[in-house]
């Protein structure tokens, strides 16, 4: 098996775009397919009068009120409408198996609110186009379901996202507020453990910050809690408890894993193909070997110095990313989609 260490050694790093800053032409061909802009209006059902329709303040309430509204795919649904996507690219099939899955992308984005302090719409926005991303890559013929493999790509383009704005959410000016954003759950749960109120004061108190950086911290973490036991819409069985994350073991991330763990394979298995002599003892004995070569042992071998090596692999090195990122354009999400599942 490829060792993930050994992929990282091509140096393909992640871009360093955030999301406000990917290319317009990448922007304007995902927007085909999105199905819910995420905006401060709800659309009207039709023959609703827009007067009458229900008010709801929340913009996160009313964007899973609005998703709840579309059907979820049977698996025999799923596995027609995936082959005659991927024989006939019409964008309506895409849609349907976009918005059929909206509500996975709210589920795995609750697993990543914990790091984003900001709107968490944000998070959701960008799952929507890992989904989208996964919807025009996916091969029904390999036998995988295509919610699985969504799921990879899915957490790939939040985890990313997240990422490249770490350094722009603003957790907190003052050390304080940094304690705070990073123990005041914890801290509160283990109150609830030991049968103490986990009140502001309290937790001021064994925090060792002001009482008020602890009421205006629970503010901020709570600024998107709804009530779990909601109906989504008034005409609706559903509640927001349905879109939280399962407990069950994430059986989608191991065969994601392994999907994309075959797609890297089969590639570098081609790139190997092309190699000779030096480069191809280079890539298979020392760059994918469990136990590698030493720089010197290859330099003995070919009767050259280990500097020669050297600068052989870093030259195979230069081949490979360029390789790569022409044959798996999207390489640079795999290893954060890795490290997220």
């Amino acid at each position: 098996m490829v060792k993930a260490a050994k992929v990282k050694s091509a140096k393909v790093s992640p871009g360093k775009k955030s999301r406000r800053g990917r290319k317009k032409s990448e922007s304007q061909d995902e927007s085909k397919f999105l199905p819910l802009p995420l905006e401060n209006k709800i659309p009207v059902p039709a023959g609703q009068d827009e007067e009458l329709a229900p008010a709801v303040a929340d913009p996160l309430q009313r964007y899973l009120a609005e998703i709840s509204r579309y059907p979820l795919l049977s698996r025999e649904e799923e596995e027609r409408l995936t082959k005659e996507y991927y024989e006939t690219r019409d964008p309506r099939l895409a849609y349907k198996l976009v918005t059929s899955n909206l509500r996975l992308v709210v589920k795995i984005a609750l697993d990543f609110q914990k790091f984003w302090m900001q709107n968490f719409l944000d998070l959701i926005q960008e799952g929507n186009i890992g989904l989208m991303q996964a919807v025009k890559k996916f091969d029904p013929y390999r036998g995988v379901k295509f919610s699985y493999y969504a799921s990879f790509w899915i957490k790939a383009y939040i985890l990313k996202f997240i990422m490249d704005n770490w350094r722009l959410v603003k957790i907190g000016t003052t050390q304080a507020q940094r304690k705070l954003f990073y123990n005041l759950k914890k801290e509160k749960d283990r109150l609830d453990a030991l049968g103490f109120e986990p009140s502001s004061k309290l937790i001021s108190q064994r925090l060792k910050v002001k009482e008020k950086d602890v009421i205006e911290m629970e503010q901020r973490m709570g600024a998107w809690e709804v009530s779990l036991d909601a109906p989504v819409r008034e005409d609706s069985d559903e509640k927001y408890q349905d879109f939280l994350p399962s407990n069950d073991p994430p059986v989608e991330d191991q065969v994601a894993r392994d999907e994309v763990g075959e797609r890297l394979r089969q590639v570098l298995a081609e790139f190997g193909r092309g190699l000779k002599d030096k480069e191809k003892v280079i890539f298979e004995e020392r760059l994918l070997a469990e136990e590698p070569l030493t720089l010197q042992q290859i330099g003995s071998r070919f009767g050259i110095s280990r500097e020669r090596v050297r600068q052989i692999e870093e030259r195979l090195l230069k081949k490979l990313k360029k390789f790569l990122q022409e044959r798996l354009p999207d390489i640079e999400n795999y290893p954060l989609a890795l490290e997220a599942s």
